[in-house]
C-alpha cells in the first residue's frame, strides 16, 4: 500500500515546474540576454581561425586577459601554421612564458601547426573530430573554434558556463559533458549560436563563483538560486 504524502511533500511536488514551464523560463532567460547584449563577443583576441585556435589552446587554465597580453607579439610573427612551425618551439615558449603551463602549450602549438599543414593543407578544419585530434585540443576548445570561427551553434562548457547552468538550473549536470548535452536540449535554436558567449560573460562578470552579484542580474527573478546576494 502506497504511503500518504505529507503536507510538505505535496507542497514541494506542486511547486515543481513542468517541462513546458521550464522551457518557457529558459526562453525568457535567453530573450533577456539577447535584448541586453544582441551581439556578444568572445574576449580572446585573434586575427583568423588559426590564431583563434592557438589563443584558445593557450587559454586553458589561464585568463583571457593574460593570453591577450602575450599573443599580439606571437601573432605578429606567426599568424599561419607554416610561420608558427618556422618560429620554432623555443621562440614560441619565450613569447608565451607569462602564461601558465607555457612549456607544454608552446610544444602543443608547434605540434598542432605541423599537423594542420600535414593533414589539412594549413587550414583549420571545420570538423570536431579533426580538431580534437590536434595536440592540446579537447572538446571545449574544438567547440569554441567551431562556434566563433565557423558560426556553428555549439556550446563550449567551461567552468563559468558549468557553474551558471547548474546554479540557475538552466541545465544541470555533474559533468561538463552532461551540462553540454542538457544545454543542447533546452536552449532554443534561435539562441544557440550566441548562448556560449552570453553564459560565459554572465558567469565571468555577474554570476561569479564566490559571490554572485544578484542585485545586478537581469535574470534574478527567473533564477531559483536560494542564496542570492543583495
Amino acid at each position: 500500500m502506497a504511503k500518504k504524502q505529507t503536507a510538505a511533500q505535496k507542497t514541494s511536488t506542486s511547486k515543481r515546474p513542468t517541462r513546458a514551464e521550464e522551457r518557457a523560463r529558459v526562453e525568457q532567460i535567453f530573450a533577456r540576454f539577447s535584448a541586453d547584449t544582441p551581439e556578444p563577443k568572445g574576449e580572446l583576441r585573434y586575427v583568423n581561425p588559426f590564431t583563434l585556435l592557438v589563443a584558445v589552446v593557450l587559454s586553458a587554465q589561464a585568463t583571457d586577459v593574460g593570453v591577450n597580453r602575450a599573443t599580439p607579439a606571437l601573432f605578429a610573427l606567426a599568424d599561419t601554421p607554416a610561420k608558427m612551425v618556422a618560429l620554432g618551439e623555443e621562440r614560441v615558449r619565450d613569447l608565451v612564458q607569462t602564461i601558465g603551463l607555457y612549456r607544454t602549450k608552446a610544444k602543443n602549438v608547434v605540434a598542432l601547426s605541423k599537423l594542420l599543414i600535414e593533414r589539412h593543407g594549413g587550414e583549420v578544419p571545420r570538423d570536431r573530430a579533426a580538431l580534437e585530434a590536434l595536440p592540446g585540443v579537447g572538446r571545449k576548445t574544438a567547440n569554441v573554434v567551431l562556434n566563433i570561427a565557423f558560426g556553428e551553434p555549439v556550446i563550449a562548457v567551461d567552468t563559468h558556463i558549468f557553474r551558471v547552468s547548474n546554479r540557475t538550473r538552466i541545465a544541470r549536470g555533474k559533468t561538463v559533458e552532461a551540462v553540454e548535452a542538457a544545454l543542447e536540449t533546452i536552449v532554443p535554436e534561435r539562441y544557440k549560436l550566441r548562448a556560449h558567449h552570453w553564459l560565459i560573460l554572465h558567469g565571468r562578470y555577474i554570476c561569479k563563483a564566490r559571490k554572485p552579484e544578484c542585485g545586478r542580474c537581469i535574470i534574478a527573478d527567473l533564477c531559483p538560486y536560494q542564496d542570492k546576494t543583495a
